[in-house]
């Protein structure tokens, strides 16, 4: 038998990116789309815009002052949580509990939890990848007892396109039936890898076929792969292809120019393509540029207001 090789060939590309663009009509009834009242859309803050922040012990400032601070510091009123910052606390009810009335004393909303570093849940060993699956069901749980809407996981595995296609499907429809009963939507990321292929990635939630199985688009994480000759995905063609599945939307930021705009991204004409999507729900600031994280937050929020006033 053949053996398929690790990067799509011309026609399986296409084929993809067919199916991908025939996703858009498919995948309306899976659209999440809240009231963002006169505005375009609503603005949430990604606790990895405080990772350097978060992670010198210096600051004295930990996960359960992000509600706080995200309210006090940026105006913002609602958050997504990075697991890695509580990573031992998600059967903790009584830390979850204090986080939970900590967002409730400031009057933040949390909205989701990125989970990270519990195992692929494309891994070509099904023993692992079960484990995987049930390594995020804690997540699950506490994105459910803190009131979020869904969870962030990745879609990493390995093998062939299409092998991982296959598993990476297989994973996320087990974990997605896991939540569904909690009311908890599993949301993929491009984040590296095939996942990072929009083409591949839209194929792979049409394969889950579950309705809290979706997309959340990052406007940066577009790289299949780094190096000398990198293999990069259009960002612009990449988000189109992921927001008919979109329950969430990260903006990523890293520099800006004398005008405040982002200089890789041109967010007039990203956020017109979420929006003409019918998505008006919170789009998250996930700044990750050098510098003070406190004003590149800050530059983030004023752009996307700026933004908004244009294609409101």
């Amino acid at each position: 038998m053949r053996k398929l090789p690790l990067a799509p060939s011309r026609r399986q590309f296409l084929q993809a990116s067919m199916a991908a663009a025939a996703a858009t009509t498919l995948a309306g009834n899976r659209l999440f789309a809240a009231d963002g009242g006169d505005a375009p859309y609503k603005i949430s803050l990604a606790e990895w815009s405080l990772h350097r922040t978060l992670r010198d012990k210096s600051k004295g400032i930990t996960n359960l002052d992000f509600p706080r601070i995200t309210k006090e510091e940026f105006g913002i009123d609602a958050v997504e949580y990075v697991n890695q910052f509580f990573k031992d606390k998600a059967r903790d009810k009584n830390y979850l509990s204090e986080l939970k009335t900590r967002c409730s004393d400031v009057g933040v909303k949390s909205l989701l939890i990125m989970v990270d570093g519990e195992g692929r849940l494309g891994d070509p060993d099904e023993q692992k990848r079960k484990q995987a699956v049930e390594n995020h069901h804690q997540w699950v749980e506490a994105a459910k007892f803190l009131g979020c809407h869904s969870i962030r996981v990745n879609a990493a595995s390995g093998g062939s396109y299409t092998e991982q296609l296959d598993r990476a499907a297989d994973g996320l429809r087990r974990l997605s039936e896991f939540a569904a009963p909690h009311g908890i939507n599993v949301i993929v990321e491009n984040h590296g890898g095939l996942s990072s292929n929009a083409a591949w990635l839209a194929v792979v939630i049409e394969r889950v076929g579950m309705d809290n199985c979706g997309t959340l688009p990052d406007f940066g994480n577009f790289y299949i792969s780094r190096g000398e000759n990198p293999d990069l995905f259009n960002r612009y063609h990449g988000v189109q292809a992921l927001m008919p599945y979109a329950k969430a939307v990260s903006a990523k930021t890293h520099e800006f120019d004398e005008d405040g705009n982002e200089t890789s991204t041109d967010y007039e004409r990203m956020m017109r393509i979420v929006v003409e999507h019918g998505y008006h729900g919170y789009v998250g600031i996930e700044f990750e540029g050098g510098g003070d994280e406190y004003e590149g937050i800050r530059k983030s929020k004023a752009l996307l207001e700026k933004v908004a006033k244009k294609i409101g």
